[in-house]
């Protein structure tokens, strides 16, 4: 492994500075599912299902605008696409944290809708100023750094969520939200080359397929949602013209088992993340949520190195079945270094089956309908994401902590197996 590569990008000072703008706004937010929990569970008094229930409907807030964001960047420029975002966070965040439950449901999902979308607006830039070999070595720094935003967040929520401060955090959070889009406005890095080839452009898409997906446990929300504008783009009419002229030969039954596996990684993760923060605000140490986030982060950092690594791919649903079954143990651990260490055995597969999975996808999908196969690879994970959360806050009222993990967990496992069986069985009717 070439380690020079990653000197040579960061010597390009547009590079280097989109990389630390985009850093630097990636940390409220990562810091607001932590909050939204706690302010939820200790401010509100509403259980981890209720809790659990409003992030999925801000990722599905999230999944519904990444399309319209992406386009409106692609149409108006940054900076007119991103106005509507800066006025919103600031706004929305400051009003959330003063209303009843009732009321937070449609104001997260409208959060949801308009939040800044910095994680597709770094990455489209660095496709353009990265040339040829280097956009891969970009997007792997962008998510490398962006793991190492969530080993700070999470930590940073927690304390301030458990100080009783969880009103003044959520403010905060959209306040310097806005702030990092006003940042963004005025450094406006380029969003589009004219002198793009071809050949160029699908290398960018497909690099940036795969850094999408080779995302951390903890915004495995923003991962699906990136990918949702590539199959959203097409327009009703065009999408009916493509179905009446067989546009759907692609999904054959070994893409739909991909889908599946996107959906039940989705699932798994989103579930431990919300079974994260109540085993250790149940076992009164809510201060240190974040070294379990950072241990279970750096996993994924490593388990992505590893992958990416090695000369033969695995099949991913192999991965999910380890990621799951891994995730069960996580049921037993009674303290915080138990429950950090014990969770860096799945974190190692996060990235591997999310990447394997949507490489997969890409190898098996010809060219022309890759974008469209992509964004439902993308529905899949948000679906799975949206159903995790609040499945692990039912069992976690239901059964305690330990409730989370083993729901996601043995969904996961249950999933894998009857695939397994699935494919045993169609193998044996083709011989």
């Amino acid at each position: 492994m070439n380690f020079a590569l990653y000197r040579e990008l960061l010597a390009i000072r547009p590079i280097r500075r989109l990389l630390l703008v985009g850093m630097v706004a990636r940390i409220p937010h990562s810091a607001a599912g932590v909050l939204l929990t706690l302010h939820i569970v200790l401010t509100l008094g509403q259980g981890y299902a209720a809790a659990g229930a409003a992030a999925a409907v801000m990722t599905i807030g999230i999944a519904l605008g990444a399309p319209w964001r992406g386009r409106r960047v692609d149409t108006v420029g940054l900076r007119t696409a991103l106005i509507p975002s800066v006025i919103s966070e600031t706004v929305i965040w400051a009003v959330v944290p003063h209303v009843s439950y009732q009321w937070l449901l449609p104001l997260v999902f409208v959060g949801g809708l308009l939040t800044l979308p910095i994680f597709s607006v770094v990455r489209q830039s660095l496709g353009v100023l990265a040339e040829g070999d280097q956009r891969r070595t970009a997007f792997a720094l962008d998510a490398i750094t962006t793991e190492m935003v969530f080993m700070i967040g999470p930590a940073a929520g927690a304390v301030v969520a458990t100080s009783g401060f969880t009103t003044a955090g959520l403010t905060v959070v959209g306040v310097a939200t806005s702030l990092a889009g006003l940042f963004l406005m005025w450094f406006n890095p380029p969003t589009r080359s004219q002198g793009l080839t071809v050949e160029c452009a699908e290398d960018e898409q497909h690099a940036a397929e795969v850094a999408v997906v080779s995302t951390a446990p903890a915004h495995v929300q923003e991962a699906a949602a990136e990918l949702a504008p590539a199959g959203a783009a097409t327009s009703a009419a065009q999408g009916l013209r493509r179905r009446l002229a067989g546009g759907f030969s692609w999904f054959t039954a070994t893409v739909s088992a991909l889908f599946a596996v996107a959906a039940g990684a989705g699932m798994v993760l989103s579930g431990t993340d919300v079974g994260i923060v109540a085993a250790l605000e149940i076992g009164g140490h809510q201060r240190e949520i974040g070294i379990v986030f950072v241990f279970w982060c750096a996993a994924s950092v490593v388990g992505g190195l590893i992958y990416g690594a090695m000369h033969r791919p695995i099949p991913p649903i192999f991965l999910l079945l380890g990621m799951a079954a891994l995730t069960l143990p996580m049921a037993f651990a009674h303290d915080t270094w138990t429950l950090a260490f014990v969770s860096v055995l799945p974190g190692l597969l996060c990235a591997p089956v999310l990447s394997a999975a949507s490489e997969k996808v890409a190898d098996l999908v010809s060219e022309e309908r890759r974008g469209e196969a992509m964004g439902w690879y993308g529905s899949a994970l948000t679906a799975g994401v949206a159903l995790g959360s609040p499945l692990a806050g039912v069992f976690i009222d239901a059964m305690g902590p330990s409730g989370g993990f083993v729901s996601v967990g043995a969904a996961g496992v249950v999933l894998c197996l009857v695939g397994l069986a699935l494919q045993q069985r169609r193998r044996r009717a083709a011989a």
